[in-house]
């Protein structure tokens, strides 16, 4: 893929991302309108949606993305196109979700006992049941997360970038006009905080229509399988065509899986001692904020790299492979230094978006803080961690993630024995932490293998990005502080209206410094960036 269609699939993945994104930001804030975000509702629902969640990152996530992608591509130079290789695949697939989506759904109670601590710390009896039956509905999400995992995997690997980054904006469509309905019918927060409220006709609402999203997310991805020059026929052949392969690299992409998801037990159990106060509800939304710019720019990026680097690997051509590191950890930090400087000024009344008392908005917002310590640290490993996939070695991101693992129950344990109210924001900095650490040791054991990381080159940009940041994060505060954003019953900080007032007005502001002296100091990549857009503009005033 040349440099343009790496710009142009960037461009479309981003589009996309954003679109759905920004639904998925309405979607939590209808849903907070509808059970809030702290309470037993919020925690119930939170953790009966994040367990498919971690059970369909066991199984396929890490899996799918991390392995298939770079044999699907190597599968292309058979006879057929790696056809017949996709069409075992996909049976395979579909027939290993299926069985594991009915076995956890009746295992629903036995799973919500594992996830949850319940008793003087932690979910009542009314809680619990509440989770459990919210879990009947939303656990089927495994199979259509997984279906559509794979199948938009297998559109990458071909260059049909768009739909998987698209459909979700349908997911989110079906899911916030569920949660209207459920506002109508049953009205709004804070009537169903109590989990003793709650009737076999508000679960059925609210859970149904969450897993009713997903099917059509994934579903609607096979609409688009002759754009890729694919036709699909089950083939239960599974001999023949390197899935041995795929399963002697996945063994150490499972095993990384695995760990990451018993870490998530132990943080989720440790989280539900704050039910009540912050708790899962409040680290759902605090992570939704943290990925955002993480989805839009990181993941639209390193998606569209992926594949050339994935065939710069097969052809033994590692100069290239570091190129692409390079170029993209270049363009990536541009924006992601800046977001994270910027949701840290804004924490506040980004929070204030979600509604809720100050104290609330005040406890959401220092969550978003400590997990942003880590978003710089999270980012470069999240693409470093692609650059070793390309070079077909999972065994390395396998110990790099016994690293963070380890690091973080560590902390995330020690964290137990504080009091109710830090637990979430303690669980956030040990993330951080963890991703730093992380960080360190992958850029080690990297650089060996690809001649080098080009580290000079990418320090000297974020050097100019953080120093430009940090001007225009002060300009930021400055903004905020003056609209009431920090303060109890301030302007940016007592409504969503202020809040989104003051995201706007103090988010321009930090813009318009930051980008300005970029561009005063002449940063490349931000020239690059702006370059097609201002011959555009010229080519416009001379027609």
């Amino acid at each position: 893929m040349a440099d343009g269609g790496v710009g142009r699939a960037s461009a479309l993945l981003a589009s996309g991302t954003l679109v759905s994104r920004v639904l998925g930001f309405v979607n939590a804030i209808v849903l907070a309108g509808a059970i809030g975000y702290i309470g037993a509702a919020a925690d119930g629902f939170t953790l009966a949606t994040q367990i498919p969640n971690s059970i369909y990152a066991l199984i396929a996530g890490g899996l799918l993305s991390a392995v298939l992608v770079p044999q699907i591509v190597r599968a292309a130079v058979h006879e057929d196109g790696g056809q017949q290789f996709i069409n075992r695949l996909i049976t395979l697939g579909v027939v290993v979700f299926l069985v594991v989506t009915v076995a956890a759904t009746l295992a629903s109670p036995l799973l919500v006992d594992l996830y949850a601590q319940s008793g003087e710390r932690g979910f009542t009896a009314d809680g619990i049941a509440l989770a459990v039956a919210l879990s009947y509905w939303c656990l089927p999400q495994i199979f259509f997360y997984s279906l559509y995992s794979l199948l938009g995997n297998v559109l990458n690997a071909r260059n049909v970038f768009g739909p998987f980054t698209w459909a979700p904006a349908l997911n989110n469509v079906i899911a916030i006009a569920g949660i209207g309905v459920f506002i109508l019918v049953f009205g709004p927060d804070p009537a169903h905080r109590d989990a003793s409220t709650w009737t076999p006709g508000m679960i059925a609402l609210l859970g149904g229509t969450a897993t009713l999203g997903i099917a059509v997310q994934a579903l609607v991805l096979t609409l688009f399988w002759r754009r890729a020059g694919l036709t699909f026929r089950p083939d239960f052949r599974w001999r023949g065509v390197g899935l041995g392969r795929v399963g002697s690299a996945g063994a150490w992409v499972f095993g990384m899986i695995l760990l990451t998801q018993l870490a998530a037990i132990v943080e989720t159990r440790v989280a539900t001692l704050a039910t009540g106060s912050a708790s899962l509800g409040v680290l759902k939304y605090a992570w939704l904020v943290f990925m955002l710019p993480h989805s839009i720019v990181t993941v639209s990026i390193t998606t569209a790299y992926f594949t050339r680097m994935s065939a710069h690997a097969r052809d033994g051509r590692l100069d290239e492979v570091r190129s692409d590191l390079s170029a993209a950890l270049r363009a990536i930090l541009l924006i992601m230094v800046f977001a994270a400087v910027g949701l840290a000024v804004l924490s506040l009344p980004f929070s204030a978006i979600f509604g809720g008392r100050f104290e609330d908005v005040a406890a959401l917002a220092a969550v978003i803080a400590a997990y942003l310590l880590g978003l710089i640290p999270f980012t470069v490993v999240f693409l470093m961690q692609r650059v070793f996939y390309s070079l077909d070695d999972t065994r390395t991101v396998f110990w790099l993630q016994v690293v963070h693992s380890v690091t973080f129950v560590a902390g995330v344990l020690l964290v137990a024995m504080a009091p109710t109210t830090v637990i979430a924001i303690g669980i956030a900095v040990c993330m951080s932490l963890a991703s730093l650490l992380q960080m360190v040791v992958s850029a080690i054991l990297l650089r060996p293998r690809i001649g080098g990381l080009d580290a000079r080159h990418v320090a000297l940009r974020f050097v100019q990005y953080f120093g430009s940041a940090l001007l225009a994060g002060g300009v930021g505060a400055a903004v905020t502080w003056f609209l009431g954003g920090y303060s109890d019953g301030g302007f940016g900080s007592s409504s969503r209206v202020g809040g989104i007032l003051t995201m706007i007005a103090g988010g321009t502001a930090m813009a318009i410094v930051y980008f300005g002296v970029l561009w005063v100091i002449r940063n490349p990549e931000l020239r690059a960036f702006a370059e097609p857009i201002r011959s555009r503009l010229g080519r416009r005033t001379t027609e």
